[in-house]
């Protein structure tokens, strides 16, 4: 298994590569810059500004020093931030968009596996088709909307949770639910699509007719092979939940590195910028591996050594 990781590994650093690339060319064909005011500033200070981030250098020769700092682990000071550098700025955000993040995918499994097992246990009955309907419109209805109706509902009109802010428990709930709810409705269709197929296996069809409880036959033989298609699924969702969301951390208030991002982005900020895309590329080859690996664990057909 060692060797498959390292392989994986090594196979992910021309990807990353080939993202931060991509990402440094096309921050800078933005109009602007991250020091372009509406005041404007004297020649001669802008030109000591520009020196001072290597902005007066051509563009191939910025590229060559960013990769240089990259490979070193150090993403650089923040345009914008000019206190802080872009790793001290993630040293603050990403332990709270990681919190915010794990808690969103595990309601998100929990409930959307329990409602997709349902579903498929009571198929074509009403059950099913509530967990259908709800599934589709937790699919359809975008964060940007959920998040400031239920910040106006809870937080506003009945007062009983905190419409923003960050550091106590309760200011977790809204957030949470509100990341949480595509993902379980898209894991909820998945494992009850995935579910539906595994129950009519032959293996499965083979332990009823030993006269196995119905218990055991949906829990150790049928919701192992259900699973797997949550499991690929993970890789991806956890990297963006993870790394946070742009919309909700913007929305509710939070400090995390999804709001660094937009606050970055508007301003310009080079280096806040291509260390998020760094850090959400990291995230996603690293879950990805993880997913790897259990789907090897969970199902015995697949082997490391291929």
């Amino acid at each position: 298994m060692l060797g498959y990781v390292l392989r994986r590994l090594a196979g992910a650093i021309p990807t990353i590569f080939v993202i931060v690339t991509i990402a440094f060319f096309m921050i800078r064909l933005a109009p602007g810059g991250p020091f372009d005011l509406e005041r404007p500033i004297d020649p001669l200070i802008m030109q000591n500004i520009n020196a001072a981030f290597h902005l007066d250098q051509p563009l191939w020769r910025q590229y060559l020093l960013y990769l240089g700092n990259l490979a070193q682990g150090e993403f650089g000071p923040s345009f914008t931030r000019r206190d802080f550098s872009v790793g001290e700025l993630f040293r603050l955000g990403l332990p709270v968009s990681a919190t915010l993040g794990a808690l969103a995918l595990l309601l998100a499994l929990l409930v959307g596996g329990t409602l997709g097992v349902i579903a498929a246990l009571k198929q074509n009955r009403g059950a099913d088709y509530a967990v259908v309907g709800i599934a589709t419109f937790g699919i359809t209805i975008p964060n940007f909307v959920v998040a400031p109706v239920l910040s106006l509902l809870f937080g506003v009109w009945l007062g009983i949770l905190p419409a923003g802010g960050w550091g106590e428990p309760r200011h977790l709930v809204l957030p949470v639910i509100t990341l949480a709810l595509p993902q379980i409705a898209i894991i909820a269709r998945m494992t009850r699509g995935a579910t539906i197929e595994a129950l009519r296996a032959n293996h499965v069809r083979t332990a009823r007719a030993y006269g196995l409880p119905a218990r055991t036959v949906v829990i150790t033989h049928a919701l192992r092979a259900a699973i797997l298609p949550v499991v690929s699924y993970l890789g991806p969702a956890a990297a963006a939940l993870l790394t946070g969301s742009v919309v909700v951390e913007t929305i509710f208030g939070i400090p995390g590195i999804g709001r660094y991002f937009v606050l970055g982005a508007l301003a310009r900020d080079y280096t806040l910028v291509m260390g998020t895309v760094v850090v959400i590329a990291l995230f996603v080859v690293a879950f990805n591996l993880l997913v790897d690996i259990a789907y090897a664990l969970i199902d015995p057909r697949v082997r490391f050594d291929r």
